[in-house]
């Protein structure tokens, strides 16, 4: 596989290494004071890597499938237009989904805490303090996992990329592997220090669940953007050859 496939493959899994279910709430169990138990936080890395590696080998097997039907529709005028808006649509949400003063900010976090905590926070104390088993430790997972689905634009990329590399089937699952992998390592770095260093890393893990806590809408909102960008300046020649014909 060539490096210009893999740089790119490698920045979409660290994208996706920073978020809810691969970070945000792994950071969450090791920051709490009480012993941190090793084991529940690994279940749980394991149980979203295993959730978006079944995704990943569904979607580029399917895609796979339909990359030679559809060959010649993809540079079509329809199928540019279609991405066009597509982009269009992902820049729009990437502007409006977060609030960007620190006003909306604090409106935003006030109405999340006039809300209480919700069916993912319920079931994150509940493992925390140990009264749930396992199997709620995976169920945690494959929920969160399953809630960022439908904002999983770095992954949906990545096997883009994967599918226009024209990678065998085996290939390509082994790539998804190790995509999975590279997406939960941040976390198992962390979770490697907290139990080697103790409660001495406990102030540096609190500034990090602070930090995701106020930014993870953000930088998703920043892939939106981005992601609709690149969408428009890719098909804008569409648009603009629909406004300035040629003569």
């Amino acid at each position: 596989m060539e490096l210009a496939l893999l740089l790119p493959l490698a920045a979409l899994a660290l994208i996706d290494s920073t978020s809810f279910a691969t970070l945000a709430i792994p950071v969450w169990f090791m920051a709490t004071p009480k012993r941190v138990k090793p084991g529940r936080i690994l279940l749980f890395l394991g149980s979203v890597a295993t959730f978006y590696f079944a995704l990943g080998v569904a979607l580029f097997l399917g895609a796979q499938s339909l990359r030679d039907q559809f060959a010649s529709l993809s540079d079509s005028s329809a199928a540019r237009w279609i991405a066009l808006v597509a982009g269009v649509v992902l820049l729009i949400l990437g502007v409006t989904v977060e609030p960007w003063t620190k006003e909306g900010k604090e409106r935003k976090r006030a109405r999340k805490q006039a809300r209480g905590p919700g069916r993912l926070a319920r079931r994150r104390e509940a493992i925390a303090d140990g009264s749930a088993g396992p199997g709620a430790v995976s169920g945690l997972a494959v929920l969160a996992a399953g809630v960022e689905a439908a904002s999983m634009l770095p992954y949906l990329a990545a096997i883009g990329l994967l599918t226009a590399a024209e990678l065998s089937p085996g290939a390509g699952i082994a790539t998804l592997a190790g995509y999975g992998l590279l997406m939960i390592t941040p976390a198992l770095v962390l979770l490697a220090l907290r139990i080697g260093l103790n409660d001495r890393v406990l102030p540096m893990l609190r500034t990090v669940d602070d930090w995701l806590s106020r930014n993870a809408g953000e930088t998703l909102a920043w892939v939106f953007a981005l992601v609709g960008l690149w969408l428009i300046t890719n098909n804008w020649d569409v648009l603009r050859g629909t406004l300035l014909p040629a003569s």
